[in-house]
């Protein structure tokens, strides 16, 4: 059995990952946004964090995910998160991928694969590299063909605090090119 070690550091940034279960393209859907949405601010009033980059793909979404300064309890939010997510999908009568009876037995259902990638930020350094990768995941994936057309990404954001020039992300970042430590095939 897999030994999974999760990294916690209070008041640390997390770079993390998190896909659909099956890869199923459910997420920049009308209600999977919405639903996203809803759940990350359920759990931001319950247990504050900040969501400091992100970008939503179809079938995964990338975050940093700012912690407050007490705090090291990613791995909570992002389960409620999920949770949240997986009853309002439900809820509305969506449909959700086919699991096994050993998974329904353990509460997991057909909406996002179990666990997650994560990494924790070390330095200013790694957080710019984990922010670039995130706006250009998009790219990354064919979705579009410049990174300030897709919508769900905080790139719109960055650019507008002076951060990135909005035609930032033509080619591919030299620092990010042949790195797999992202979490992806």
């Amino acid at each position: 059995m897999s030994d999974y070690r999760r990294y916690f550091v209070p008041g640390g940034m997390g770079y993390l990952k998190v896909t659909t279960y099956n890869r199923q393209p459910i997420l920049t859907s009308s209600h999977g946004g919405k639903f996203l949405r809803n759940a990350i601010q359920k759990v931001q009033s319950d247990l504050p964090f900040g969501l400091f980059a992100t970008v939503l793909l179809p079938d995964h979404w990338h975050l940093i995910l700012q912690l407050p300064e007490d705090d090291a309890n990613y791995s909570l939010r992002l389960k409620l998160i999920k949770e949240g997510f997986t009853r309002r999908w439900l809820g509305a009568g969506l449909p959700e991928a086919v699991v096994s009876p050993a998974q329904l037995g353990k509460g997991e259902r057909g909406i996002w694969q179990p666990r997650f990638w994560e990494h924790m930020v070390k330095d200013e350094a790694d957080l710019e590299r984990c922010v670039d990768y995130i706006h250009w995941n998009p790219r990354k994936h064919l979705l579009v063909a410049r990174v300030r057309d897709y919508p769900w990404s905080s790139f719109h954001r960055f650019v507008q605090a002076g951060q990135y020039d909005f035609d930032w992300g033509g080619s591919e970042p030299e620092h990010l090119a042949g790195d797999d430590i992202w979490g992806e095939p």
